[in-house]
C-alpha cells in the first residue's frame, strides 16, 4: 500500500485507513482480528478509533489485538476525545477532561502514546486557546505525538491553526477528519481551502457515504446493512435520496466501464481528491474490508473523474464561490 505524509508533518502513513467505529458492536472479535491482520497484510499501517466508538470497546478490543500481535511498532493509531455521551454536555474540550479522556484512551489501547489525537469535535464552552495549550502538553509529554482536529468548520479549522502556528514552539494540527465522498462534498465549500492553506491533510471519514456508494440500497436496505442496524439506520437515512441515486447510477456506470466494482470507484475518487492523506474506510465484516483494499490498485481515468465531479459536484455561492 502506498504512504503518504500526514499533513506537512515528516511521517508518512497508509494512505488507506482502517476505520473502527463498529467494533465492539456491530463487528465482533473475531472480525475486527480479521480485518486487522488483512489490512496490515495488505501494506495498511494506519487504524483510527475514538474513545466514544461503541463506549470504549472499540479502543479496547483494538488494544488488544494490538498487544496480543506484538504489532505496535507497525501501527499508527488515532483516537479522539471531546464527545462526552449520555452527559448534559455533549461536548467537553476542557484542559480537565481532556487529561482525564487521553489517559483513559491510552489504558483501554495498552499503549503509552497516541499517534495521533484528535478533537472529535469543536467545544463552544472551551476557550480555544484552552485547547490547543492542553494539546501541546500532552505532546511534550510523550503520550501524544501529533494532534488533529475533526467535524471543526472553515472558520474553527482557520482559528486553530492560526493559534497554534502564531505561538513560537507550539505543535502544527496535521490533520483534520471530516465526512467527505461524492454524496458530501461540502467541506469543499471553506473546510479544504482552510486545510490546505496551513498544511493540515484531509482525512474523510465515510467516504463511502455511509455505505450507499456501494450500490446495495438501490433495490431496498439489505437486513445486513447499517441501514438496517438498530444504531445506524438513522445514519444512513439521509442520503437515500434521489440526488444520491443520481450519483450512485453514474458511480455504478463507470465502475461497469471499468470492470471494478462501485466500491472501488468511490474509494479512488476520494483518494485522490486535493488535499486528502487517507479515506478512513470502517467495515462491518472482514469480507467487507478485503472488498475494499483493490481500490488501492485503481487510479480512475481522468475522464470518468470529470464526471463524476460534475454529477456530485456541491452548491457553491457567495462568499465561497468567486464572481
Amino acid at each position: 500500500m502506498q504512504k503518504r505524509a500526514l499533513g506537512k508533518s515528516g511521517l508518512t502513513v497508509s494512505r488507506m485507513c482502517l476505520g473502527t467505529m463498529t467494533w465492539g458492536r456491530d463487528t465482533d472479535e473475531n472480525h475486527a482480528r480479521g480485518q486487522f491482520a488483512a489490512f496490515l497484510e495488505a501494506g495498511g499501517d494506519f487504524i483510527d478509533t475514538a474513545d466514544v466508538y461503541t463506549d470504549g470497546a472499540s479502543e479496547t478490543l483494538l488494544g488488544q489485538i494490538v498487544n496480543e500481535t506484538s504489532s505496535r511498532d507497525r501501527v499508527f493509531i488515532a483516537s479522539k476525545a471531546v464527545g462526552v455521551p449520555h452527559l448534559d454536555r455533549r461536548k467537553d474540550a476542557s484542559r480537565a477532561h481532556l487529561l482525564k479522556a487521553l489517559d483513559a484512551s491510552l489504558n483501554r489501547l495498552q499503549t503509552d502514546y497516541v499517534d495521533l489525537w484528535q478533537m472529535h469535535s469543536w467545544d463552544p464552552a472551551t476557550p480555544i486557546e484552552e485547547t490547543l495549550s492542553t494539546l501541546d502538553d500532552v505532546v511534550r509529554s510523550g503520550k501524544v505525538r501529533y494532534i488533529g482536529i475533526s467535524n471543526y468548520n472553515g472558520w474553527q479549522t482557520a482559528q486553530a491553526a492560526t493559534l497554534q502556528t502564531a505561538v513560537p514552539g507550539r505543535t502544527r494540527i496535521a490533520t483534520t477528519q471530516m465526512e467527505y465522498s461524492l454524496l458530501a462534498r461540502g467541506i469543499e465549500r471553506e473546510v479544504t481551502a482552510s486545510a490546505e492553506a496551513f498544511g493540515i491533510g484531509i482525512l474523510p471519514w465515510s467516504p463511502l457515504g455511509r455505505g450507499v456508494l456501494t450500490g446495495k440500497y438501490r433495490q431496498g436496505t439489505p437486513g445486513d446493512s447499517r441501514g438496517a442496524s438498530a444504531h445506524f439506520a438513522g445514519f444512513v437515512k439521509p442520503y437515500l435520496d434521489e440526488r444520491s441515486t443520481r450519483i450512485v447510477d453514474a458511480v455504478i456506470t463507470a465502475a461497469q466501464g471499468l470492470g471494478v466494482t462501485p466500491l472501488e470507484v468511490s474509494l479512488a475518487w476520494i483518494r485522490d481528491r486535493r488535499g486528502v492523506v487517507a479515506p478512513v474506510v470502517g467495515a462491518r465484516t472482514t469480507a467487507q474490508l478485503e472488498a475494499a483494499l483493490p481500490s488501492e490498485n485503481l487510479t480512475l481515468p481522468v475522464e470518468i473523474s470529470n464526471v463524476l465531479d460534475e454529477v456530485s459536484a456541491p452548491v457553491l455561492t457567495y462568499p465561497e464561490k468567486s464572481f
